[in-house]
């Protein structure tokens, strides 16, 4: 095969979405006009799908120390830690959310993608073996694959699995790391931790949970499931970002271990990227603040999750198992997901289309998230779009029997 031809494949992805009424993944939001509503196409549409979930992105104080970070500090660092040096503010970051998770180390990255590759690839080595969970986001994969360690994967959620995984591992388990999200961010679904946490002391395993959906939306101070299935003394190292309920850009790695301070001459991600710009550390510093002591804003965003979620079961959607603010509606045909997007955009609401190889078991799926921002009116035009749309499509309860 030419070096060129591989990407025939992607042309034809390109071109059969390009031949419906709006390309999805062309989307072009023309002004964003508040944390849960934009311009698109000259008409005013609900956010349905923007991981926003504490609805920070518009927060005064945030937008007021970013404005004041790029006129002190200027726009970028231009270049990395190792070489450029640390900012002050890095610094504070990184205690600030070391404090948080009362964990006495944390490292941050410029994204939180380059945080899971940046952490993996410190971690693991040629020869070291890594259990990931079938599912899990393409960032854990391709740190584990840039490490060049054994992958096994083992069954989404499964613990037997994963214990005979490692048990056919032998020795080699007792050196192994198991790599987990806490919130999965297709179908809404959790980790479950506690039985992770069992497995993971019976073979002596190393456990690394990746806490970027559920941030802020789970555990008594919000610092994730960890924390709300009472596990944090069996997890080593947690990553996270600041993408969705912080409303910046960046991830970190927080940890007990005294190894997590050595990442920074371990991590090639890190030690070669550009660290984060002043406007977005100051920004992430605040809306960290603002998680900390507005627990309201969690309150609000698991009121409008049961709400959507139990409005879109009763319609007779397949929705994922667990309610949570990411809600994932299955729909197997790639044809009746199209449509459904497409209807559900023409009805005034923006959602996330969601097609193989990132849809689980080879279906399609709609994706919302729910924000503490969303008013319980927009949750409820939410709700009545996907009523029409399993009216007009039939879909649902409307399906053809």
């Amino acid at each position: 095969m030419a070096l060129l031809d591989k990407f025939d494949a992607a042309r034809r992805t390109r071109d059969t979405l390009a031949a419906l009424p709006l390309n999805p993944t062309d989307v072009v939001i023309e002004e964003v006009l508040s944390a849960t509503e934009a311009m698109i196409q000259g008409r005013r549409t609900i956010m349905a799908g923007t991981n926003n979930y504490l609805g920070l992105t518009f927060d005064t104080g945030a937008i007021a120390a970013g404005q004041a970070a790029l006129a002190a500090s200027g726009t970028g660092t231009t270049g990395s830690r190792m070489a450029n040096g640390t900012y002050r503010d890095h610094l504070l970051l990184e205690r600030e959310i070391a404090a948080f998770f009362d964990l006495p180390y944390a490292m941050v990255f410029s994204t939180g993608y380059s945080a899971n590759l940046g952490s993996l690839a410190a971690l693991l080595a040629p020869g070291d073996a890594v259990l990931l969970d079938s599912e899990a986001h393409a960032s854990l994969f391709d740190g584990c694959r840039l490490s060049g360690a054994d992958i096994f994967r083992f069954k989404h959620n499964d613990a037997d699995s994963l214990a005979s995984r490692l048990r056919r591992l032998g020795e080699r388990a007792s050196s192994a790391l198991i790599v987990a999200e806490g919130l999965y961010s297709i179908r809404g679904d959790c980790a479950p931790l506690r039985e992770f946490a069992a497995v993971k002391r019976e073979f002596g395993a190393i456990l690394f949970v990746d806490e970027a959906h559920s941030l802020g939306l789970y555990g008594d101070h919000g610092r994730g499931l960890v924390e709300q299935e009472g596990v944090a003394e069996d997890v080593d190292f947690i990553v996270g970002t600041f993408s969705k309920s912080l409303g910046s850009i960046g991830g970190f790695c927080v940890s007990a271990r005294e190894e997590l301070p050595l990442f920074r001459y371990a991590s090639r991600p890190y030690i070669f990227t550009a660290s984060p710009c002043p406007s977005v550390i100051a920004t992430t510093r605040v809306a960290l603040e603002q998680l900390r002591t507005r627990p309201e804003l969690r309150k609000t965003v698991w009121d409008n999750a049961h709400r959507l979620y139990a409005a879109l079961a009763e319609l007779g959607l397949e929705l994922g198992p667990d309610v949570s603010p990411v809600i994932g509606i299955s729909l197997r045909e790639r044809e009746v997901a199209f449509a459904c997007w497409q209807a559900l955009f023409n009805a005034g609401v923006y959602t996330n289309l969601i097609l193989p190889p990132a849809a689980p078991d080879g279906g399609s799926l709609i994706r919302c998230s729910v924000t503490a921002a969303h008013t319980r009116a927009q949750i409820d035009q939410i709700a009545a779009a996907f009523a029409q749309v399993c009216r007009d499509i039939g879909v649902g309860r409307h399906a053809a029997a």
